[in-house]
């Protein structure tokens, strides 16, 4: 026991912090997913407009 404190005492600001922000990064790993999705898409279009037209019509509040 003593060695898992010791262990732990150097990331007692890290746990602190995660409790005090519970912060998730499901939305963004979501948000990247689409991007992809619409790169695989758009693969062998002349230019990057259609990419960039798409991903702006896809999440319209983030830009």
């Amino acid at each position: 026991m003593k060695q898992f404190a010791i262990r732990l005492k150097g990331y007692w600001q890290d746990i602190l912090s995660r409790i005090r922000w519970p912060m998730h990064t499901s939305r963004l790993e979501g948000i990247n997913n689409r991007i992809k999705v619409v790169k695989r898409v758009a693969y062998g279009y002349w230019g990057s407009e259609f990419s960039f037209t798409k991903i702006n019509s896809d999440f319209p509040g983030n830009r």
